[in-house]
C-alpha cells in the first residue's frame, strides 16, 4: 500500500466517525459502488485521477451515484474521491473497506469478527466449497447466493453481507484471503487486534479469558481471539498476531529439542 493510499484510507475511515445514518443499507450501497467502479476502467480512472480537479471528481460522484444512494453513502464517496490514491485499484479497495466498516458499525452487538473467522474455517475445511466459491468460471451472483444460504440463521446480517459481497467480487483474490482481510478490518473498526490461537483441543472459557487479558496487556489494545484446533501441536498453544508468532506448543519444543540433539 502506497503512502498516498495509506493517508486516503485514514481520511475515509475518519469520515465514518462523523457521518450520521450509517446502517446496513449504506454498507450495501458502498459494496455496489465498489463493484461498479471496479468494472468500469473509465469510471475508476475518472474518480482516482489525482491530476483532475477535486470538484470534477466530486461531480462524477454526484452525476453517477447521487440519485442512486443515500446521503450518507454519497458523503462517504465524496470524501473518498477527494483523497489522493496510489492507483484506481486502491480506490476500489478503499470503498470496499468503507463498506466492511459500515457493516460492522451497523450491528455493534454482532460478533462479526468471530463469524467471519468461523466461515473462513468452514471454507478451509471443505475443498469443494472453496472451489465453488473461488472458481473464476462460476456466476458471481450464484456464489453470493450460496454464501447467503450457508450463513442464513448462523450469522448476523452484517457478516452475511460482508462475506457474500466480497466473494461475489473477488478481484483475483482467494476466498480465505478475502475473509481474513475483512476480519482484520472489522476488528480494527472496533478497536481490537485479532489473534489466531492454535491449540490441540478447544480452549475453555477461563483459558480464553486469561489469554485475552495477557495478550491485551502485552499489545496495549483489546484482543479478539480466534481459535483453531489442530491436534498436531500436541499441547500448549501457538499465537499469531499480525506478523508476531508466539509458539508455546509442545510440538515446537519437541522440534527444537530434535534440532539440538541433531546438532
Amino acid at each position: 500500500m502506497g503512502s498516498a493510499t495509506t493517508q486516503a484510507v485514514t481520511a475515509t475511515t475518519a469520515a465514518l466517525g462523523v457521518t450520521s445514518g450509517i446502517d446496513l443499507d449504506v454498507a450495501r450501497e458502498l459494496f455496489a459502488v465498489a463493484r461498479a467502479v471496479s468494472d468500469s476502467s473509465h469510471l475508476s480512472g475518472a474518480l482516482a485521477d489525482s491530476a483532475a480537479p477535486v470538484q470534477a471528481r466530486r461531480q462524477v460522484v454526484t452525476d453517477v451515484f447521487g440519485k442512486a444512494v443515500s446521503p450518507a453513502t454519497a458523503s462517504l464517496l465524496t470524501t473518498a474521491v477527494e483523497q489522493r490514491w496510489s492507483s484506481a485499484a486502491d480506490l476500489v479497495d478503499g470503498i470496499e473497506e468503507l463498506a466492511v466498516r459500515a457493516a460492522a458499525i451497523s450491528d455493534p452487538a454482532a460478533d462479526v469478527e468471530a463469524e467471519l473467522f468461523a466461515f473462513s474455517r468452514t471454507v478451509a475445511g471443505n475443498a469443494e466449497l472453496e472451489l465453488a466459491l473461488g472458481s473464476r468460471r462460476g456466476d458471481s451472483s450464484s456464489k453470493a447466493a450460496l454464501v447467503e444460504s450457508l450463513l442464513k440463521g448462523r450469522a448476523s446480517e452484517a457478516t452475511t453481507l460482508i462475506a457474500a459481497s466480497l466473494i461475489r467480487h473477488p478481484r483475483e483474490r482467494r476466498v480465505r484471503q478475502i475473509l481474513s482481510r475483512a476480519t482484520k478490518v472489522v476488528a480494527d473498526q472496533r478497536g481490537r487486534t485479532v489473534a489466531t490461537v492454535v491449540a490441540a483441543a478447544p480452549l475453555s472459557s477461563a483459558q480464553i479469558e486469561r489469554l485475552t487479558a495477557a495478550l491485551s496487556k502485552r499489545y496495549g489494545s483489546q484482543v479478539s481471539i480466534n481459535t483453531v484446533v489442530d491436534p498436531s501441536v500436541v499441547g500448549g498453544v501457538r499465537v499469531q498476531i499480525a506478523d508476531d508468532v508466539i509458539d508455546a506448543s509442545v510440538s515446537a519444543r519437541l522440534a527444537d529439542l530434535r534440532q539440538r540433539l541433531a546438532g
